[in-house]
Parts: structure tokens; C-alpha cells; sequence
């Protein structure tokens, strides 16, 4: 079967509308884009249309493709001293020439909302988040709802399962390994490494729990998953289509896995729906933590 991201998403969004409401000051996200990728532009939008709908202030911020360092460090201390303002997003890709990790080590850590700054990923690490990153804590929030929907308690069901993950980025594979590990799973990481020693079905068919994100359009076939596996895709590619036409699919195919896992998230409307609500989430969690500072960095 299908499972239904866009049910969940919401589901979310309601909740969140009901959270803005109480908040005494209200909440804001800037959205900070380096360029003009367009893959980048249209999330900027999306997220702008989903903070107005559920009573954020949203803040779509632009720089050219060749700004500096500076330029972008000094956007972002603009943003900081924003009190309308309570999280702050940095889209991806920035362009070549920013090193990524002195544009994250600029942001404000109290309005990092994506877990990019050092202090608030290694938080995350030590299992005493801030802030979760969207696309991981959206793939476990689907998972965790899906579960419980199927009349297994969240709490308990994934104990020493084997959660196998493909794809060990900073924003998402790393992340959800952690997550994974909160859980009670045993996590097998796969990377490119994992694909090239011409190992990775070895190690995706043996998984319970199957997470993908890696780029690389339907890369998972059906005979490289165990039957009755949970399989969550958060891979998105567009496919140019011989009439010109684009169509988006997954890191996953879903066409052979469906038969053989227990539920896969489909591509589109799976992750991506939960993943523009919880960056939103983690904007109004960041507004009260603006209102009382926690006692640490």
C-alpha cells in the first residue's frame, strides 16, 4: 500500500495553526536564497504560501549568485535582530563559491531551524535536540503515525528492528540514523561506498525498515527488498519525458516495491508534504524558545 503524506501533512497543519494562535508575539520564517535554482525557488514559494496559511509571517529573502561571504553572513545577522522573525532557512544549493559551513556557523542557533549550526547538530547527536531537520524527523513522524494507524504503539515497534538507510548526508541520513538509534533500532548505514563494493541489496533486503534519500531515481528495485518491509522514500527527481513533459519520481520504484513491502511512501506526496510543515513547526518551537532562552548555548 500507499502511504498517505499528504493526509498527515494535514493533519499537521491544523495543529500548527491552532500552536500560532497561542503564541503572544506571533512567529516568522525567513527563507534565505543565494541564486536562482529553481528547484530552490520553488520550495522558497511553497514554504511562503504554507507560513501564510497557517498565520506565520513569512520572509522570502534573495541574493544574487555571486554575493559574498559577507554579504550573506551580514543577511543573516539582518534576520537575527528581526523580531518578527523566529526562524531562519537557508536553502540549498548555495553556490560554489560559500563554503557551507561558515554560512551555517553564521546562523543565529536560537533560530536555526533546519539543525544546521554546529552546536544545534551536535545537540541533535547527543539526543537532546532543538530542533529536528525537517525531512528526517517527517520521515519518522510518517512512519510513527503509520504505525500507530496499523495498531502498533509508536513507543515499542521499533525495538531491535533493523532500520537501513541509504544516503548519509548532513541534513538527512545522518540525522535519521540518530533518530533511528532514539528508536531502538539497529541502523546499517549505505552510501556510495556501500553501491560501488556491489553491496547495497545485500543490505537493503535484510532491512525491517528501509530509508531512502540519495539522489538517484528509482535506485530500489523490488527484488532488493525483504517482503513486508516499511519503505520510506525521500529521494525527488525529475525525468524529462520523450514529449517534453517532466515527471517527478523517487529514489525508489515504487511500481515493484509496492507488491512486495508491507507500505512505501510514494513520490510524489509523501515526505515532501510532512517536511514544508514541520520546518514550520520547528519556527513556532523556535518562538518560544526566543521567549524563554533555554540554559544553554
Amino acid at each position: 500500500m500507499l502511504i498517505d503524506g499528504k493526509a498527515y501533512a494535514a493533519e499537521l497543519a491544523a495543529t500548527l495553526r491552532e500552536e500560532v494562535s497561542r503564541l503572544p508575539d506571533g512567529a516568522g520564517i525567513a527563507t534565505l536564497l543565494v541564486g536562482d535554482d529553481l528547484a530552490a525557488q520553488v520550495y522558497q514559494r511553497r514554504i511562503d504560501r504554507h507560513a501564510r496559511e497557517v498565520g506565520l509571517v513569512s520572509r522570502p529573502e534573495r541574493l544574487p549568485a555571486d554575493a559574498t561571504l559577507g554579504q550573506v553572513v551580514g543577511k543573516l545577522a539582518e534576520l537575527d535582530v528581526d523580531p518578527e522573525i523566529t526562524g531562519i532557512l537557508v536553502l540549498r544549493p548555495l553556490p560554489d563559491h560559500l563554503p557551507e559551513s561558515r554560512v551555517f556557523a553564521a546562523l543565529p542557533p536560537l533560530k536555526d531551524v533546519e539543525a544546521l549550526h554546529p552546536v544545534n547538530a551536535g545537540l541533535l547527536s547527543l539526543g537532546m535536540p532543538r530542533f529536528v531537520p525537517s525531512t528526517p524527523a517527517s520521515a519518522f513522524h510518517m512512519l510513527d503515525r503509520y504505525t500507530a494507524d496499523a495498531g502498533r504503539d509508536p513507543a515499542t515497534a521499533y525495538d531491535g528492528l533493523n532500520l537501513v538507510l541509504v544516503g548519509r548526508s548532513n541534513n538527512v541520513g545522518k540525522p535519521a540514523a540518530i533518530l533511528g538509534l532514539q528508536r531502538n533500532t539497529t541502523v546499517i548505514s549505505c552510501h556510495k561506498y556501500t553501491f560501488d563494493a556491489g553491496r547495497l541489496a545485500e543490505h537493503t533486503s535484510k532491512a525491517d525498515i528501509l530509508v531512502v534519500a540519495v539522489g538517484v531515481p528509482q535506485l530500489i528495485k523490488g527484488d532488493m527488498v525483504r517482503e513486508g518491509a516499511l519503505v520510506i522514500d525521500i529521494g525527488i527527481n525529475a525525468l524529462e519525458q520523450e514529449d517534453g513533459s517532466v515527471t517527478l519520481v523517487g529514489d525508489v520504484d515504487t511500481a515493484s516495491v509496492e507488491p512486495v513491502a508491507e507500505a512505501v511512501s510514494p513520490v510524489p506526496g509523501g515526505v515532501g508534504p510532512i517536511t514544508d510543515i514541520w520546518v514550520l513547526r520547528n519556527t513556532v518551537t523556535a518562538a518560544w524558545l526566543q521567549i524563554a532562552p533555554p540554559d544553554r548555548p
